[in-house]
């Protein structure tokens, strides 16, 4: 029996494609290792989205050849897709197989294997055009988390962020059957899973495919009932207590969709709304397609709809040309709309993409200087958010046993994606994988809320 060990980087998605990799390849009779042991074969599914990510991924490669000289090393993904030259002259690297062959992963490594057993020097490459193909069917029915399971129904955008190379490296969009989605879940429910997350590259771009024109546009009227009419027939599946969204942008959400998500009951009230900058001249050099003040009557759309809901984003900062004045927007927006968490990054910049080549590159230093003041504005501001919970009756769905300042308790999230600490006695072991109501009394440190079963 062949031993296989697999890393994920970056994205849900990408966390998504390595379970379902890793689960095609038990049904075929390998064994699954940890990454840290030898192995006769590494996967590496890798990340190209900031410079950080690209490094992470040569590294963990080499680790992997290091481990184990004699073993077979294969890179997976958006590196390999952004990189393909670079990849290829990588001696660490065995096996290179693009972003739209994940599903082709164990007859392509079988392949492999049988031409290797003849030529020891032989590197194998699998990169195809990922701008004109269909969505690639992955399927998984279990995951290594106890209760929550991420479900991919799409892939590829056609947004062209100036900053972002995502669209070159995951191609055009592709939906994925809802059928084919409900089918899945259904599996999952079966395994026990509560909690579904749904994912994808640009989840507001589901369904345009199905579109009868099917050509890129920034109105999304055309095809969100595709994916409110998806989250109503996940609504229904037997077994799942709980539907979390991945991401969406700002200009899907409209009244008439807000209110399609607001009749949805298992959907979460935990909302992550890409903003990038809170300031408006800076979102246009990003091609954003919207402004602050657009930004903005959605979140108070959401907020209408979904009283208490957790608001969350990303924020890059230091994107060329930011100037302080820019900066001190954001700064200010974010503590207008005060989102439960924000995701901050310093600008990354990214080889073929327009930023790239665009005047008034900031130095480290500045973009860290501003990453750490907006890091201190988000624990503010994350720690007012769950503070004004205390007090309710909610949810969570309990996911494991951890230890917090020496003593161990049960974890789980509430519907917003909240972390609360149970005691673990009064057998409530037996809870774990379960919804279970709770009292939410007091913070346990500043990140974690301590609750009482009901």
């Amino acid at each position: 029996m062949r031993t296989i060990a697999f890393h994920n980087l970056g994205c849900k998605v990408n966390s998504y494609e390595t379970d379902a990799m890793a689960q095609k390849c038990i049904e075929k009779g390998y064994k699954i290792v940890d990454f840290e042991q030898k192995s006769d074969i590494y996967v590496v599914n890798t990340c190209s989205v900031t410079n950080i990510a690209d490094r992470k991924s040569r590294q963990m490669l080499h680790k992997a050849k290091k481990q184990n000289p004699d073993s077979v090393v294969v890179a997976v993904g958006c590196f390999v897709q952004a990189n393909p030259e670079e990849v290829v002259k990588d001696e660490a690297i065995d096996l290179i197989v693009g972003n739209n062959k994940k599903k082709d992963l164990f007859e392509i490594l079988e392949e492999y294997l049988n031409q290797r057993s003849e030529s020891k020097d032989l590197q194998g490459t699998t990169i195809t055009d990922v701008h004109h193909c269909d969505y690639e069917e992955l399927r998984i029915n279990k995951s290594e988390e106890h209760s929550r399971v991420f479900v991919k129904i799409q892939d590829g955008c056609d947004r062209y962020c100036t900053y972002c190379i995502i669209p070159y490296v995951r191609g055009n969009l592709r939906s994925r059957k809802p059928e084919d989605v409900v089918r899945e879940i259904k599996e999952i429910a079966a395994n026990g899973y509560r909690e579904v997350v749904i994912t994808g590259i640009h989840l507001s771009s589901y369904g345009k495919d199905f579109l009868k024109d099917g050509k890129p546009s920034l109105d999304y009227t055309g095809n969100a009932d595709y994916l409110t009419e998806l989250l109503k027939d996940i609504n229904e599946i037997e077994g799942i207590d709980r539907i979390r969204i991945g991401s969406f942008e700002p200009m899907i959400l409209s009244e008439d969709f807000v209110a399609k998500l607001s009749k949805i009951n298992k959907l979460c009230p935990h909302f992550h709304i890409s903003l990038q900058s809170g300031c408006d001249s800076v979102l246009k050099r990003m091609n954003r397609h919207y402004n602050t003040e657009q930004f903005y009557e959605k979140t108070i759309l959401l907020r209408e709809y979904f009283p208490g809901c957790a608001l969350t984003t990303d924020v890059i900062v230091g994107f060329p040309g930011e100037t302080d004045e820019e900066f001190e927007e954001t700064y200010k927006y974010l503590t207008k709309i005060k989102f439960f968490e924000t995701h901050i990054f310093p600008y990354s910049r990214r080889k073929g993409t327009v930023a790239d080549k665009m005047p008034g590159q900031l130095t480290m230093n500045e973009k860290k200087e501003r990453v750490s003041k907006l890091l201190e504005l988000d624990a503010k501001l994350s720690a007012e958010f769950r503070k004004s919970k205390l007090g309710e009756t909610t949810d969570i769905v309990v996911e494991e046993t951890k230890v917090i300042d020496g003593k161990e308790y049960l974890v789980g999230h509430t519907p917003e994606y909240i972390m609360c600490a149970i005691d673990t006695g009064n057998n409530n072991l037996d809870l774990i994988g379960q919804k279970t109501e709770i009292l939410l009394k007091s913070m346990l440190n500043d990140e974690i809320v301590y609750g009482e079963a009901t």
